[in-house]
């Protein structure tokens, strides 16, 4: 892998899971595309934002704790060695900063300060794009 202009990792580029993606897109029910594609992380995420915005912390938690391990394994299968940018910009991308942010903002609702903080810190570490297009989530 290359390095980028600073001397640091190259940016980090998920691929796409297309059928997933339409599948979101189209409306289908976030519930039926996260179990036909566990992998897919803006699944997770768009059913950690739904729950955060009713209400449900808890299922929060578990929808974002779900999508930001999937991403994870995701990131490392495609060379991420545990810091470097994942771009916002990258579409694919996206789900999982999703469930980064989410978990985040669960672990705060919930009083799990230090875990709150390094979602925040891994976040902006990641994508400062990204953490600036969620932070009014």
């Amino acid at each position: 892998m290359s390095q980028n202009l600073l001397g640091g990792p190259a940016p980090t580029l998920l691929p796409d899971l297309p059928e997933a993606t339409r599948l979101l897109a189209d409306g289908t029910d976030p519930y039926e595309v996260a179990a036909k594609f566990p992998a897919h992380p803006a699944a997770w995420g768009v059913l950690a934002e739904r729950a955060f915005a009713k209400g449900s912390v808890i299922d929060c938690y578990a929808y974002a704790r779900t999508g930001y391990h999937r991403g994870l394994d995701a990131l490392r299968r495609n060379g991420w060695k545990g810091h470097g940018p994942i771009p916002w910009e990258h579409e694919p991308n996206r789900g999982f900063l999703r469930c980064l942010n989410a978990l985040g903002k669960a672990a705060a609702a919930i009083g799990e300060d230090e875990e709150a903080e390094r979602c925040k810190t891994f976040l902006s570490d990641s994508s400062a794009t990204a953490a600036e297009a969620l932070s009014g989530q």
